[in-house]
């Protein structure tokens, strides 16, 4: 094993967190910001790309935090390590409602590919890279999908999702089409394009995007109910414009309670 052997337990149902456990001297690596608490003995440190063993030497290094920043993440992870004699525990948060996956890389051949952003965090030694897309369709219509995040070694590591969490055991040749932002991850040997929905009604008045995924098995496929661009959008949608009020929302009056409460900004 190059990767730490940690222990973790799940809790909370809608918005979870993940504890850890680390014997002494064992490290867990993490995205910024989805740090939520720790023991004391536990030491925080700031470090270039992911600690992964995978990197050799300072271009290595360079070149793997280069492609972190296309998927839009930063230069830089954090790595908690237990600095005591005794265990210590530390917790990670999802950072919107939805389910944590642990995914144990032994179990899918070292290989994990997932959603950009859907990393939260895992053992030292796991390494943390990008997945690029050799189909020219996938880079111009995937939109969410296009550049996915690999995740690989022999260790733990743990993704989150959006809402609901599915799980699909696709067949050889088994075909599963899937909104690109429901994608949370999938198995190496999964065959992923892009393919267009066709039809003028569908396009014009469908309300669901131009494309979407397909992905052919066989493998394993995690799709989530609530991407958070999704849920992004419809918050953004209800917002009150600007320089306007949000009372009378959903009454019978709508904008003419406004008015007669003396609000007469439209």
């Amino acid at each position: 094993m190059k990767a730490h052997e940690i222990e973790y337990q799940i809790f909370g149902q809608e918005m979870q967190y993940v504890e850890i456990e680390l014997d002494p001297q064992e490290i867990v690596i993490a995205e910024a910001g989805s740090f939520m608490m720790m023991d004391n003995n536990i030491q925080m440190e700031t470090i270039f790309g992911d600690g992964s063993e995978q990197q050799s030497g300072l271009f290595g290094k360079l070149l793997n935090a280069g492609k972190r920043v296309l998927t839009g993440e930063s230069l830089f992870m954090t790595a908690f390590i237990n600095q005591n004699n005794t265990k210590g525990k530390v917790s990670f948060a999802s950072p919107y409602p939805g389910q944590i996956l642990p995914i144990d890389l032994t179990e899918f051949q070292g290989k994990f590919i997932c959603q950009k952003s859907s990393f939260l965090c895992a053992a030292k030694g796991v390494s943390v890279g990008i997945e690029f897309s050799k189909k020219l369709g996938r880079g111009f219509f995937g939109g969410e999908g296009f550049i996915m995040q690999k995740i690989e070694g022999d260790g733990l590591a743990f993704v989150h999702s959006g809402g609901t969490l599915a799980k699909k055991e696709l067949r050889a040749g088994e075909i599963l089409k899937v909104d690109t932002g429901c994608i949370v991850g999938f198995t190496k040997d999964v065959d992923y394009d892009i393919e267009f929905i066709g039809g003028i009604k569908n396009s014009v008045f469908g309300g669901e995007g131009l494309f979407y995924a397909t992905l052919r098995g066989p493998g394993t496929v995690y799709i989530q109910s609530l991407p958070f661009s999704r849920l992004a959008d419809r918050i953004i949608a209800s917002a009150p414009k600007a320089g306007g009020s949000s009372r009378g929302e959903g009454s019978l009056l709508g904008g003419l309670g406004s008015l007669l409460d003396g609000d007469n900004r439209f």
